[in-house]
């Protein structure tokens, strides 16, 4: 006779289990304790087992036969219902360790040793701020291109720079996904051309009359933009990122060797960099020092402990009139172009600029042979600079033959 609710509330515990049955293998086990347990005894290969389906009353009458059928299409197969229990308990846990949260942490980690701290830095607080929310929680095998079109759309709207980078990193998650076997696709492949495409910012470079104008310009800035003029002045020297300049500190340069070393946490490429120091570019450095705060060449104003701003520079162009024709980047650019007419090897060049070797054999030498060319090569563009400022009519060098 089949059980009932009322029978399972009305019967209360006694010195030995109670037994109520209710059919097919299925009864409900009353302990001493009080606790009601749910049972289905069953034979697979004619052996007899019991599988443990619950408690009642978190597993009620209706519950307990429910999951009593579906052990027993299990049993039919000749599986065991507590073994395929187990083996779904051990994917769900599979399946929370590699939610695309999870799995995109540990993206980031992976990387951390080759990007610079400030990319770091942005990608994770982009991905926590446009991406988790939406599908961090979600097994990375179950997001799919719809998810993902959403999120980069939603961000295009008010930042489209922004949604490129997350379309970029997303797309990385699951490349490194399915790198280490979690992951059999990149369903961001598909979405391949939904963003806008944006017009590359070329950072142009100045010609000599221009250039001769900027100097002026920054010479001629207030009394209040010093730092920012410096800086200026200083990316021109050496020809580093602004990025480098800004966070740059006072245990990396070298007064009286003239060189500034700047370690590889703070380089785009991950490789340390020596800068060889102009004479310009030691005045420079002299005159900030007197009024030093701190660690940082360009301490934050709010924050000495920390650099300033990443908009330092761009501020400070955009007061001299250079808020579309030129950029802080644009210097390197202008360096490049001009050193390049004066004669000066590329491979100098290029290791000035600190950019990476494509010559495999070539960038397997130690770069530091460079370094007197460079320091030599540096004056004379420090040199040269101060002569345009001047107004002088400079000859840029031609390159030698055997250079």
């Amino acid at each position: 006779m089949a059980l009932t609710d009322t029978q399972i509330k009305n019967t209360k515990p006694r010195e030995k289990p109670v037994k109520l049955t209710d059919g097919g293998g299925l009864y409900l086990e009353v302990r001493p304790t009080g606790a009601k347990l749910w049972r289905l005894r069953y034979r697979i290969n004619h052996r007899e087992n019991l599988f443990a389906i619950g408690s009642y009353p978190e597993i009620t009458l209706v519950g307990a036969r429910a999951e009593s059928a579906a052990a027993k299409k299990l049993i039919r197969a000749g599986t065991h219902p507590s073994r395929e229990r187990k083996l779904n308990r051990v994917k769900r846990e599979a399946e929370d360790a590699n939610t695309f949260e999870a799995v995109a942490r540990e993206w980031l980690a992976h990387n951390s040793d080759r990007w610079i701290a400030r990319s770091l830095t942005q990608r994770t607080n982009a991905l926590q701020r446009y991406v988790f929310p939406e599908i961090g929680k979600f097994p990375i095998r179950q997001v799919s291109p719809a998810h993902l079109l959403a999120i980069t759309k939603d961000i295009e709207k008010h930042a489209p720079t922004m949604a490129a980078l997350m379309s970029q990193c997303i797309g990385s998650v699951f490349r490194y996904a399915m790198a280490t076997l979690r992951a059999a696709s990149d369903p961001s492949q598909v979405l391949r051309g939904s963003l806008k495409q944006r017009e590359t910012a070329h950072h142009n470079a100045f010609s000599r009359a221009d250039l001769a104008e900027f100097l002026v310009k920054t010479e001629a800035s207030g009394s209040a933009e010093t730092a920012n003029r410096i800086g200026l002045r200083l990316a021109l020297l050496t020809l580093v990122r602004s990025t480098e300049i800004i966070g740059a500190k006072w245990d990396e340069i070298d007064i009286d060797g003239a060189l500034w070393r700047i370690p590889s946490a703070r380089m785009k490429m991950r490789q340390p960099h020596t800068v060889p120091l102009s004479d310009q570019a030691l005045r420079l450095l002299t005159s900030l020092r007197i009024n030093k705060q701190g660690e940082f060449l360009f301490p934050n104003k709010r924050n000495p402990g920390r650099p300033a701003s990443k908009g330092l520079f761009w501020k400070a162009m955009a007061g001299m009139g250079y808020t579309k024709s030129f950029s802080p980047h644009g210097i390197r650019a202008t360096g490049s172009t001009h050193l390049n007419e004066m004669g000066f090897r590329n491979e100098v060049i290029e290791r000035q600029l600190a950019h990476k070797e494509r010559n495999k054999t070539r960038a397997s030498y130690n770069h530091a042979e460079y370094l007197d060319e460079r320091r030599a090569m540096m004056q004379t563009w420090a040199d040269y600079l101060d002569s345009l400022k001047a107004g002088r009519n400079v000859t840029p060098i031609r390159k030698m033959p055997g250079r």
